[in-house]
């Protein structure tokens, strides 16, 4: 992929950040004035869980959840406003899964003067209304996607006039507005480079807050839909690793959803109707429709390139957790840390809790660390299900995906 495919949706700085191989990108100073706004993110010693657990591991999460949208989406959101305003854009179009990424570009389209339209996923556009209200109270519109609006909306439409929606669904709605208008440029909430550089302000603050207390994570863990999360807490270390530290790098998704764990490493669209430029990554097909999990932000199809490459190469592990296990994870950290934790972030919250009870029946002493990438206080509907036990497991769509990838665009 060339600059000139990103040319029609993104500005020129960001193309040039998706591209670099510059170590070290400065931040703008104007983006960093916005940062301060919650940024350093606390880091936290997870005390009270470690005595629940009877474990010698020492946990440490880092807080993302205290930025004003609640989750770490305002990293890169506040940062792809401002290239975006300095190129003289007037609107950004997006998708959003759960609704954090919509409530954050939605919150840094307001601090920027950009207008901003969501395409929010239809299966969580239903199950979370209140974070469509955030993105409204910011000032956006916001649509259930798949919509009629676009050509790619009506051609899902036509297929499946009761689709629940997906990710790759919306991004091709929202890219396919953005080309269509020279005010407009597309703004993406994970996957390319660029966020996921971005998002290495919450590494890079957590190994100098770690310093601050003599300590040093032998595994850190992230949710992973796309990818950002888990770059964005991993990457800094992975520096580290690749100089020869022994760390370990752990990408959690959903079973339903198994990307890296179960999906296939190859070139595929980014999207569900074949607009972007091909990716090589780890991917179930870019028309697999993922289950309506509660977790709407791990249920893509593809996953960034640079996380599916450096898995492919074995430096990124991941894991696989059903839904049920996370909601108990998220219980039992809410219990013992007060925190009630987004159900993407209960993902790295139960591989977390996996590997601190291995540490009580071995004896080993590791010091984990995982990225609490937002809070649940609007998904709450979702924990009223798990505690009336209405959620249940959903099992890897083996058939279904087997059907998606047959559809991979032929390469070469």
């Amino acid at each position: 992929m060339g600059p000139d495919a990103l040319a029609a949706i993104f500005p020129e700085e960001l193309i040039k950040q998706e591209m670099s191989t510059e170590r070290w990108i400065p931040i703008p100073e104007e983006v960093r004035e916005v940062l301060r706004l919650w940024r350093p993110s606390p880091l936290f010693r997870a005390r009270h869980l470690e005595k629940a657990l009877n474990t010698p591991a020492k946990i440490y999460y880092k807080n993302e959840s205290v930025s004003p949208a609640g989750s770490h989406k305002p990293n890169t959101a506040v940062a792809q406003a401002y290239y975006n305003k300095q190129a003289g854009i007037k609107r950004l179009t997006t998708e959003t899964g759960a609704g954090q990424w919509g409530c954050s570009l939605s919150l840094a389209g307001q601090l920027f003067g950009l207008d901003v339209r969501v395409y929010m996923v239809k299966v969580s556009y239903n199950q979370k209304p209140y974070r469509r209200s955030m993105m409204q109270t910011w000032g956006a519109e916001v649509f259930a996607s798949p919509t009629d609006m676009t050509n790619a909306g009506r051609q899902i439409l036509a297929q499946h006039p009761d689709s629940d929606g997906s990710l790759g669904i919306a991004i091709s709605e929202a890219a396919e507005e953005a080309a269509g208008r020279d005010d407009t440029n597309y703004a993406l909430g994970s996957v390319l480079n660029h966020v996921l550089l971005h998002q290495t302000v919450i590494g890079e603050e957590a190994k100098k807050q770690l310093e601050m207390v003599g300590d040093y994570p032998d595994m850190i863990f992230a949710p992973c839909g796309g990818g950002s999360n888990l770059g964005g807490i991993a990457f800094p270390f992975f520096a580290d690793k690749a100089a020869g530290k022994d760390v370990k790098l752990v990408a959690v998704e959903p079973t339903s959803c198994p990307t890296l764990t179960k999906g296939v490493y190859t070139y595929d669209f980014g999207d569900a109707i074949g607009m972007t430029p091909l990716l090589k990554m780890y991917t179930l097909g870019h028309d697999f429709m993922p289950l309506g999990i509660h977790a709407g932000g791990l249920r893509y199809h593809g996953d960034s390139a640079l996380v599916s490459q450096l898995h492919n190469e074995g430096l990124v592990d991941a894991v696989a957790v059903p839904q049920l296990e996370t909601f108990e994870a998220g219980v039992l950290f809410a219990r013992n840390e007060g925190i009630i934790p987004a159900p993407e972030s209960t993902h790295a919250i139960a591989a977390t809790i996996r590997e601190a009870k291995w540490c009580a029946e071995t004896g080993e002493a590791k010091t984990l660390l995982f990225n609490l990438s937002g809070h649940g206080h609007f998904d709450m509907t979702s924990y009223d299900r798990y505690f009336a036990g209405e959620l249940e497991d959903s099992d890897y769509p083996e058939e279904a995906i087997k059907e998606s990838l047959a559809h991979l665009p032929k390469v070469g």
